[in-house]
C-alpha cells in the first residue's frame, strides 16, 4: 500500500473485536516504533505491552473519560519517555505512537491514542499517569505519554474526505 493512500485510510478506532492481535503483528508495531526517529538519535523511549484482559480493563478507568475504549483493545502499548534524559521525549513518543498506528493500520489493525500525560485521574489525589505508573510498576525516571489500543476493528471508518482538508492552514513562506 502506497504511504499517501495509508494515511488517508488511517482512523481511530475505539471499538475492536475479540480476535486478539497475533505475535507477529504485536512485533511489526513494536518494530515500527523502535525504528522511529528520535531527537539527536537519542531513542530514549520504553515501551510496555499489555494483554491481560484485567490490566486492560483496569487501563480502560484511569481517565474520567477517554480511555474506556482501552478494555476492548486485544493490546495496548504503553509509551514512555525519559524526561531528564531527553528534552523532546514528548516529541519522540508521540511520533513512535504514530509511527506504530500507521503500522496497524497497513496489517489491517484498528488502533486509538489514549493521552495519559498531564491527563486526571479517578482515583482522589492521583493524576491518570500515576495510576499507570502504579499499575505497571514503571520506574520514577520514566514518564508516561499515552497508551495506544490495538486491535481487529469491530467497525467501519471512511477514509478521509480530501474535500474536507484545511488546505488554508497552510501558508507559503509565511504566514
Amino acid at each position: 500500500m502506497k504511504f499517501e493512500d495509508l494515511v488517508c485510510i488511517r482512523r481511530s478506532h475505539r471499538r475492536f473485536t475479540e480476535e486478539p492481535v497475533s505475535e507477529n503483528d504485536l512485533r511489526s508495531i513494536l518494530r515500527a516504533a523502535l525504528m522511529a526517529p528520535t531527537g539527536h538519535g537519542a531513542r530514549n523511549w520504553q515501551f510496555i505491552t499489555v494483554r491481560d484482559a484485567d490490566t486492560l480493563a483496569f487501563l480502560s478507568t484511569v481517565r474520567p473519560a477517554g480511555s474506556a475504549f482501552l478494555k476492548g483493545a486485544a493490546a495496548v502499548v504503553a509509551v514512555l519517555g525519559e524526561p531528564q534524559a531527553q528534552s523532546t521525549w514528548i516529541e519522540d513518543g508521540a511520533i513512535a505512537a504514530v509511527t506504530m498506528q500507521y503500522q496497524a493500520q497497513e496489517r489491517g489493525l484498528g488502533s486509538c491514542w489514549c493521552q495519559i500525560r498531564g491527563r486526571e485521574g479517578t482515583a482522589e489525589g492521583k493524576t491518570a499517569e500515576d495510576l499507570v505508573r502504579e499499575r505497571l510498576g514503571i520506574p520514577a525516571q520514566f514518564a508516561v505519554l499515552c497508551l495506544v489500543g490495538f486491535g481487529h476493528p469491530a467497525d467501519e471508518r471512511k477514509p478521509q474526505d480530501e474535500a474536507a482538508l484545511k488546505w488554508d492552514h497552510v501558508h507559503q513562506e509565511g504566514f
